[in-house]
């Protein structure tokens, strides 16, 4: 069985996260391609897209999420993403369970008392009118029975676990610091939930965007433990290879899988770009001793395709700090991108 080395793996995810080189997409299909986006700060997914679409216009994407094409809501790891309406509809009850014992596995205790169908059964009622609402004011209308259990983590399971909710628009739109209000999700896309097995076709798309990849590394992204199935399933239509460290690796079989030695372009990632949070083993893209930096929501820059340095935003400047020592070229590279991503927020 073929081996494929760490550089091997990295070009491949490069070219299957749009990262080796701009590409020339509709908004819509990158974030569909993408399995959606990591979005819990609403306006990383702006660098994000910047960093991998040819000629990215910030209103392409706030103009798909007015037109609710793109929604915002909670599903993979329990974390709130960007993604297609046609994706959200079709994964979201894929992930219920999931969402559901996240929750519950942070708070058990302060919510032993609560039914749990009592209250999302209450959840859905107080939103089935389809009307714009906070988490505070879904609680204080839903939530009346149980007064000892802290408001916010009733909320939690709610939004997060019991009711399918996205977060409306003004939220997320480009340069707009509105708050979280919540719709119910098959009210604000005019459509029920799909009930099929979402299964298989989540190991494809995820394979399409971020393979070759272990069983491990797409439980990582999902947060799901129960696609084994869909993997066994698709496995005779997949190709094998083997990481460094002996993994089994599982990949679609004309998928992109560029020779190591492609050249890299600099690239800035935003905070919690799922390029990195999408493994189980990192190794490909950050070295384990910068791997938490991702998971703090820290902003990298990506140099020969690898985790090299870290970037913020202060006085309309973009900052950049390496991790490790830059060529000339390197850091005449790090310095026109970061001139480049300052124009673009400015």
């Amino acid at each position: 069985m073929t081996v494929l080395s760490t550089r091997a793996l990295n070009r491949a995810t490069l070219a299957r996260q749009l990262l080796l080189d701009r590409v020339d997409l509709p908004v819509l299909d990158a974030v569909g391609h993408l399995c959606g986006l990591q979005a819990q700060e609403p306006q990383e997914p702006f660098v994000g897209l910047w960093s991998r679409l040819q000629g990215f216009a910030p209103s392409s994407l706030s103009g798909l999420l007015v037109q609710r094409q793109v929604v915002r809501t909670h599903l993979m790891r329990r974390t709130v993403h960007l993604l297609t309406a046609d994706d959200v509809i079709a994964w979201r009850c894929r992930h219920d369970s999931m969402l559901l014992q996240r929750v519950l596995g942070t708070y058990r205790r302060e919510l032993a008392s609560v039914d749990l169908t009592e209250l999302s059964a209450a959840g859905h009622a107080v939103m089935s009118d389809g009307q714009p609402r906070t988490m505070a004011e879904l609680v204080q209308a839903a939530g009346g029975r149980w007064p000892d259990v802290p408001p916010r983590v009733l909320g939690e399971l709610l939004i997060a676990g019991l009711v399918p909710v996205v977060q409306v628009p003004p939220r997320g739109l480009w340069r707009n610091k509105s708050g979280v209000r919540n719709v119910l999700l098959t009210a604000w896309l005019g459509r029920p939930l799909a009930q099929s097995d979402a299964g298989p076709a989540l190991v494809r798309r995820y394979l399409a965007a971020f393979g070759p990849a272990a069983t491990a590394d797409i439980r990582a992204w999902s947060g799901l433990t129960g696609l084994p199935a869909a993997v066994k399933a698709l496995q005779p239509e997949l190709v094998s290879f083997r990481d460094e460290r002996g993994r089994l690796l599982l990949d679609l079989p004309d998928a992109p899988r560029p020779d190591p030695d492609t050249p890299a372009p600099v690239r800035f990632l935003p905070a919690f770009d799922n390029a990195l949070l999408g493994y189980d083993d990192r190794t490909r893209i950050v070295d384990d001793a910068h791997r938490l930096l991702s998971v703090a929501g820290t902003r990298v820059v990506l140099v020969d395709g690898r985790v090299s340095a870290t970037w913020t935003t202060a006085d309309n400047a973009v900052t950049v700090t390496p991790l490790r020592t830059f060529t000339r070229a390197e850091r005449s590279a790090v310095a026109e991108e970061a001139e480049r991503l300052t124009e673009f927020l400015t």
